[in-house]
């Protein structure tokens, strides 16, 4: 143990020891916790990969080693209380404490004047932001005087808070983790308080339909998520909901179907089916590089619709000629391009639970051409421990999952939270996953494909890969 503790020290010294001299050679800045406000600047170091790398490094040790030190019993306690951090959070977004605190800097502001303003209890307002500053959200400057810090600056929408005040339906326009925070700490939340019942009760726990979730037992519903949400009383969840996908739409790599195969690899007049694929955010970018290229797009009627009258005003020509075409169509249902030479598959998988999965990956295989290619384009969920050298037999491109050195979490630990904290949402909504490589692995064997290849979509910094499968 007592080497552990000494190597994971070792590691944290190291490593920021080659981050301050990474950034003092870049002249970069290196992120200052008391900061009030939270600036694209402060972030730029991570465009750095060396200062990236370190960073995150010394991060993940440092978690490990409190985690190493800390009482167990105060560990246990955090993750028991999980859900008291998320209703202290939401008092706060909701409240607009972030935008009241802006004009205060560092000097900060007294409970008095940010309660005067959100309409709070002053006393219970103080208690919350305290539980909060624990953790690093907000700074006690001194008694009852609270101040932005880097953390709470990050979840500030920007708005002046006069208007915020006179319309609160404006605070998640353009605003898109604010608002994906809000959608979680209401609706996941929810959730996260069915999810137990759901899963220990021996009448549900084995479900595998999409009406059978914790969200529909915290809904108390019968409907699906996605029906739930378009009910007309659920007007503004729905809206908070698409303000949030905007924002992680808006996060993604620029450009990403490019890095997903190499195109040179197909036929210079290749057919490419995006399978759900919405309004063709993700491959109509294919249509503009390569002039020869077929891109069919497909989705529900309705979506189909949409798409073809946005690019018919956005990229006319293609629409005409046929060399950009919007077909409605379900992927549960037959599928009817028997000549394509790339399906692409972009983040379809992780809302539907595997029995559904396996259909819809079926219906493709039946129409494969023996050169098909099918892309999957979609988080990899890294283990918690080491994979053995040979897990994963003949497959490229593996090496691509980012692992730390011993003894910290090869997955880097906390740092990857929100990749698993996705894969249990999706449980909670649909009974369905994100994946790991093995479960990706299986999952294809069993529908008819072989996985040839796994690769980062955006270098190491996340968990999105392109999965490029061939018919087995």
């Amino acid at each position: 143990m007592a080497q552990t503790i000494s190597q994971l020290a070792g590691i944290i010294a190291g490593a920021i020891s080659d981050l301050t001299t990474v950034c003092h050679e870049n002249k970069l800045e290196l992120p200052d916790l008391y900061n009030p406000s939270f600036t694209p600047e402060s972030e730029a170091f991570r465009a750095n990969a060396s200062a990236s790398e370190s960073a995150k490094l010394a991060a993940a040790a440092c978690l490990q080693l409190a985690a190493t030190l800390m009482r167990p019993t105060d560990i246990v306690y955090q993750l028991a209380t999980g859900g008291h951090h998320s209703a202290a959070f939401r008092v706060c977004l909701e409240g607009n404490v972030t935008e009241i605190l802006r004009e205060a800097g560092t000097k900060g502001m007294h409970v008095n004047d940010i309660a005067s303003k959100c309409g709070l209890e002053a006393a219970k307002l103080a208690r919350i932001m305290r539980y909060l500053a624990v953790h690093h959200c907000y700074r006690e400057v001194e008694p009852d005087v609270f101040a932005n810090n880097r953390v709470s600056g990050a979840f500030d929408t920007g708005k002046d808070i006069e208007k915020l005040i006179a319309d609160p339906k404006i605070k998640y326009e353009g605003s898109g983790f604010p608002a994906l925070c809000s959608h979680i700490v209401d609706v996941d939340l929810k959730c996260s308080a069915a999810s137990g019942d759901v899963l220990i009760d021996p009448k549900t726990a084995h479900a595998s339909d999409l009406t059978t979730t914790a969200f529909t037992r915290a809904m108390n519903t019968d409907l699906t998520y996605w029906d739930f949400h378009s009910l007309p009383e659920q007007e503004d969840r729905a809206r908070k909901f698409g303000f949030a996908m905007q924002g992680i739409a808006a996060m993604q790599p620029a450009g990403m179907i490019f890095k997903a195969l190499d195109w040179a690899s197909v036929p210079s007049t290749a057919k490419i089916v995006d399978v759900g694929g919405g309004i063709g955010t993700a491959t109509t970018p294919l249509v503009q590089k390569y002039p020869n290229f077929t891109v069919i797009v497909q989705d529900l009627p309705h979506v189909a619709e949409e798409g073809k009258k946005f690019y018919t005003t956005k990229m006319p020509e293609a629409v005409a000629s046929g060399q950009l075409q919007f077909q409605g169509h379900s992927f549960l249902n037959k599928q009817p391009i028997k000549d394509a030479d790339v399906f692409v598959v972009k983040q379809v998988l992780h809302n539907w639970p595997d029995v559904y999965n396996s259909t819809i990956l079926k219906n493709l295989r039946e129409v494969a051409k023996p050169d098909t290619k099918l892309i999957i384009i979609d988080n990899v969920i890294p283990y918690a421990c080491r994979l053995p050298s040979d897990a994963v037999n003949n497959l490229e491109g593996d090496g691509d999952v980012d692992v730390a050195p011993e003894p910290v979490l090869p997955n880097y630990g906390p740092l990857s939270d929100h990749g698993y904290t996705l894969d249990v949402t999706m449980m909670f909504y649909f009974n369905a996953q994100e994946h790991t490589i093995l479960q990706f692995q299986q999952l294809l064997a069993n529908t008819g494909w072989r996985l040839t290849k796994c690769q980062a979509i955006d270098g190491k910094r996340n968990l999105l890969r392109s999965l490029i499968a061939v018919p087995a």
